[in-house]
């Protein structure tokens, strides 16, 4: 069974740093291209934020994002993390991590709320 569980979400003044991580187990993790979705509020369609390769020497972001988070994975650890700096009022939304860009297989998530 894929199990997926996300952590380090939290609130954070504009301007601030989180890491979040995510565990995985139950697939064989080094195989697989690992993804980071958002969604900003409930009833609202999840948004793709990154992607990093199997291997990890491969990463692609959304452009609202880019320079800001950065994506990578411990392949040892079966966890991916995004960490994310300069966060902005706009990056506040529920976090998931996923074996696909469509999130079929996805977490619980972990909130993010950017707000002073």
């Amino acid at each position: 069974e894929v199990q997926l569980v996300e952590s380090g979400g939290g609130l954070v003044q504009p301007g601030g740093s989180l890491r979040l991580s995510c565990a995985a187990s139950g697939f064989p993790f080094t195989s697989y291209r690992m993804y980071w979705l958002r969604q900003a509020a409930p009833g609202k369609g999840l948004e793709w934020v990154s992607t990093i390769s199997s291997s990890g020497n491969t990463r692609y972001y959304t452009n609202s994002v880019k320079g800001r988070f950065t994506i990578s994975r411990d392949n040892a650890k079966n966890t991916v993390y995004l960490q994310m700096n300069s966060l902005k009022s706009e990056d506040t939304a529920l976090y998931y991590c996923a074996t696909d860009e469509n999130g079929k297989q996805r977490g619980q998530g972990t909130q993010v709320t950017v707000s002073s």
